[in-house]
């Protein structure tokens, strides 16, 4: 039965979610800035600021569900030198931001000394170990997420880069259906199976490496 989040799950939630949408945006908008598309700062997105990423429903979404995304970074392939490798590299930088943040989370969380803090610190100290756990599952559940190859998603733009131009262009207007294709991709229990799968393959990687 669906229940909403506890006041004490939104209080780690919402940060956690914030940072990772927030730095996936500005990785995307700093790379296309970085290959000559500068939308992004001239729309005021090339920024750390949550506020300037923040999609209403995606927010409304991490209240009510406890998950969500932010408005997508805007990108002008007209003035990228390589438009095709080059949207490519800009939709792969969000997925890598967030697994590079997982694996800083991570470090923080094995290399801190947790087990010497003090009985009387434990009432901050809980609750920030439990927001980074989040933080890396967060981390590495958006990455996984958006490297699926249905558009509107990053995993998309790779594959759009990487077929030729003709057939590119058939997948890309796959977009104007991707709600219900992602909709329809994650009710059947296989394909979210498989996606928990490779999230916790990753996290027992991540753990093995800071271990």
């Amino acid at each position: 039965m669906f229940s909403f989040p506890s006041i004490q799950e939104l209080a780690i939630n919402i940060p956690v979610f914030l940072l990772a949408l927030t730095i996936h945006e500005f990785a995307h908008g700093w790379v296309a800035d970085w290959l000559g598309d500068r939308t992004a700062r001239l729309h005021g997105r090339l920024t750390l600021n949550p506020l300037a990423h923040l999609d209403p429903i995606g927010t409304l979404a991490i209240i009510l569900i406890g998950f969500g995304w932010a408005k997508p970074v805007p990108v002008d392939y007209r003035y990228l030198r390589n438009p095709r490798r080059d949207m490519m590299i800009i939709a792969i930088s969000g997925p890598a931001s967030n697994l590079l943040l997982a694996v800083a989370i991570m470090g923080a969380l094995q290399l801190f000394p947790w087990h010497l803090v003090g009985a009387d610190a434990k009432w901050l100290v809980e609750p920030v170990s439990l927001m980074l756990r989040t933080g890396v599952w967060v981390n590495v559940v958006l990455a996984v997420f958006n490297l699926v190859p249905i558009p509107p998603l990053d995993g998309s733009r790779v594959v759009s880069g990487l077929l030729p131009l003709r057939q590119a262009l058939v997948y890309d207007r796959l977009e104007r259906y991707g709600f219900l294709i992602i909709f329809a991709f994650f009710y059947f229990h296989p394909t979210r199976s498989a996606l928990n799968t490779v999230v916790r393959t990753i996290i027992v990687a991540l753990l093995r490496m800071w271990g």
